[in-house]
């Protein structure tokens, strides 16, 4: 006994005393496989172009795209998740682009599988909203509302096409009701048993978006909270995870990932099959102009806020920052 009464018997604090220490107990730890890429490929240019909103990450040419998935690869990435972006004059209401065995996301799967063979996993994004003159994540009815089951239609297209021109793994991102079930039956009845689906499951009505508008060169124009889920809302997450598996789903996913642990969590805590999470735009270009600024130390935030992601459940984390964690955890 002292003056201050008994010392404490248990110590937690022994467990922090060195790094090496801190590391051996660390329950959660990050893995280059771990990591997703996504990646921007943008149709007529002749040099990648920078995207002002998510310093450090461009458009790319069909060229430095290849380049991006071989450097992906070596540093130990598991997949790149491909995004393309048409020419302005090649959008309309249907999206067509989006179809077309000749347009950018397709020519682009067959230029990275090419590059990659089945090394790194191919995956590519599944919507409408890249495509459309109006932006939106499908096709319009005549009062201007998106059409869910036309929609459908189009998907079944996409999934189509994509899987011809190489894509391992197929992400259908536009929240229509039935999207999963649709996809896999125009994925069987073209003999592609073997092409994966990621669905995103629960797929939150952000503001954290904003930079990812520029990224693709959105046209869209009003919101996409008819289709996409409420912040204010978590049960929604767990009966869309049922319908997404009973459809078929072999992976699902919660995006964005920060601002939404909670529900990263809760269905961790219910799936069985693997679980991603998607570290968005917003998410990205907030750490960078913090640390710009010199308001945070930048190498430390990334690894904190993906750390909490893995912490949270994910298994795999799509990050525009994959390849340089990556490199840095190898």
């Amino acid at each position: 006994m002292t003056k201050y009464g008994s010392f404490p018997g248990t110590r937690p604090r022994r467990l922090r005393t060195t790094p090496a220490l801190r590391r051996m107990v660390a329950e959660t730890r990050l893995h280059p496989a771990d990591f997703i890429l996504p990646a921007f490929v943008r149709e007529g240019v002749s040099e990648p172009v920078p995207i002002t909103a998510m310093p450090g990450v461009v458009q790319h040419t069909r060229d430095s795209l290849k380049k991006a998935a071989l450097e992906a690869l070596e540093a130990g990435v598991s997949g790149i998740m491909l995004f393309g972006v048409p020419e302005d004059a090649k959008k309309d209401a249907q999206g067509s682009a989006g179809t077309d065995p000749d347009g950018i996301l397709q020519v682009a799967l067959r230029d990275v599988r090419a590059e990659v063979g089945d090394e790194l996993i191919v995956m590519s994004d599944l919507c409408l909203d890249e495509f459309t003159d109006h932006g939106h994540c499908g096709v319009l009815d005549g009062q201007g509302r998106v059409d869910n089951d036309a929609t459908l239609e189009r998907y079944a297209e996409m999934a189509q096409v994509q899987a011809d021109a190489g894509a391992h793994v197929v992400g259908p991102s536009g929240m229509m009701d039935g999207q999963i079930g649709v996809v896999r039956d125009a994925l069987d009845q073209i003999g592609r048993e073997d092409v994966s689906i990621l669905a995103y499951t629960a797929k939150y009505s952000s503001a954290f978006y904003g930079p990812f508008r520029e990224a693709v060169g959105s046209s869209l124009k009003g919101d996409r909270k008819t289709y996409q889920q409420d912040p204010a809302n978590a049960r929604e997450s767990l009966r869309e995870l049922a319908l997404d598996l009973e459809e078929g789903a072999d992976m699902v996913m919660v995006k964005p990932a920060g601002p939404y642990l909670d529900i990263l969590a809760r269905v961790a805590d219910a799936v069985d099959v693997p679980l991603a999470a998607y570290q968005i735009s917003g998410e990205y270009s907030m750490i960078e102009a913090a640390a710009e600024k010199g308001w945070i130390d930048r190498d430390k935030a990334i690894l904190e806020t993906l750390t909490g992601i893995k912490r949270a459940g994910a298994q795999n984390i799509l990050t525009y920052w994959a390849t340089e964690v990556a490199q840095k955890l190898r």
